[in-house]
């Protein structure tokens, strides 16, 4: 359904506008290569982030809620990308290796920035018909859910990973990402007034 995240900035104003894209057949074992050589390849480090620039700030707009901090992430992750000494590429999970150093980025911003942090809106831009109201209107209903269940949908969502990845990015239990999100989807239906 949503393969891509595009962002785009006005002011104070987020905008997520949610396409197809066919970078999600790349093999893991490409990706763990990649990773391998970015350290000593221009080419290999942009190929990287050509693919995870989209799901980094995803990431990291889910945990700080900010734009500004989320493209600072998204430059600090893959920084940190080329610094890294220890990777097995045959035994790694390259996309939730990226994805965790983009938490763990995410998660010391906020921490360093968290009374600067504010409130941001979320676009959705899909159609031409969609307005500005039903952009307020989807960050008001993010409101409802706490930041674990936020971060949740959010990865979900915007990232399209699996559960399985989540898992392994927020180190939480399967089956725990799986509750909290289903329980975060009844929140915001309930929320919407959505039938079930």
């Amino acid at each position: 359904m949503l393969a891509n995240t595009k962002t785009n900035s006005g002011g104070d104003l987020i905008i997520l506008a949610f396409n197809q894209d066919n970078t999600t057949s790349t093999e893991t074992g490409d990706i763990n290569w990649l990773i391998s050589t970015c350290n000593t390849s221009k080419d290999s480090l942009e190929q990287l982030y050509i693919m995870f620039k989209s799901a980094v700030f995803a990431v990291a707009f889910g945990i700080t809620a900010d734009y500004h901090l989320s493209e600072d992430c998204v430059t600090e992750t893959f920084i940190r990308l080329t610094q890294i000494k220890r990777f097995n590429p045959r035994k790694g999970d390259g996309k939730g290796f990226i994805l965790t150093i983009a938490r763990n980025v995410a998660l010391e911003l906020r921490r360093r920035y968290k009374k600067e942090i504010s409130n941001s809106f979320i676009q959705s831009y899909g159609d031409a018909e969609q307005t500005v109201e039903d952009s307020i209107y989807i960050n008001q209903l993010l409101k409802h859910l706490n930041d674990k269940q936020r971060q949740i949908v959010i990865l979900k969502c915007c990232a399209e990973m699996t559960f399985k990845e989540i898992a392994k990015v927020l180190k939480i239990p399967e089956t725990t990402i799986k509750s909290r999100y289903k329980r975060a989807m009844d929140i915001l239906q309930e929320k919407a007034g959505a039938d079930k």
